[in-house]
């Protein structure tokens, strides 16, 4: 029986690979056939993907974040600050009833403290200077308050007003011991034996 004929373009055991037809190294049309090594292809390829007309909204973004000051980010930033403390000054948590909204829904529903609770509370009595309240009602909020204040400052300072605080950088170890005791110190408030009694709110 004959062998069946080869498909067009198809490299045959031992066979060398084909090149370009044109006297400057290029496919003709631009493309390389099947089974072209990739300094061919990459030599016959036109030049990159064709770049896409943005629209009418897009324009106007990148229009508005070149025209507005470099300022009014961290501003905006410091107003959503303000108004979570001014928040806490006028509600004053340690005085609300524990269903009073917004509540945390998973205490509502099952009487467990969630990681976040206490946090509210605890920053109303920062702004109070009674630490060792605030400690009590989110040792790990009063904990990584001071860090979470300094990398706003720097981040805003650099945007506003270019200026250049020493930074302070935070590994992936770190990050991850910080979440490892968040989640340890959100189980032991919630068991029912003494100490941990203490930690509930």
């Amino acid at each position: 029986m004959g062998q069946a004929a080869a498909a067009p373009g198809a490299v045959g055991l031992g066979e060398a690979e084909p090149t370009p037809a044109g006297a400057d190294g290029a496919w003709p049309g631009g493309v390389a056939p099947h089974g072209g090594g990739q300094g061919e292809w990459l030599q016959g390829y036109p030049g990159g993907y064709p770049v896409a007309e943005s629209d009418r909204l897009s324009r106007f973004v990148a229009r508005l974040h070149a025209r507005t000051p470099r300022w009014v980010v961290p501003l905006a930033a410091l107003g959503c600050v303000g108004a979570g403390i001014g928040y806490t000054l006028i509600s004053d948590p340690t005085r609300s009833a524990p269903d009073a909204l917004p509540s945390c829904l998973l205490k509502l529903t099952t009487g467990l403290d969630c990681p976040g609770c206490g946090g509210t509370r605890a920053l109303w009595y920062v702004l109070h200077a009674d630490l060792p309240a605030a400690a009590r009602h989110h040792f790990l909020f009063v904990f990584a308050l001071p860090f979470l204040a300094y990398f706003f400052i720097a981040w805003a300072g650099k945007q506003a007003f270019g200026w250049r605080l020493p930074e302070l950088r935070v590994g992936p170890k770190a990050v991850g011991v910080f979440l490892a005791a968040w989640l340890a110190f959100s189980v032991a408030r919630n068991l029912p034996w003494y100490p941990f009694t203490t930690l509930y709110v």
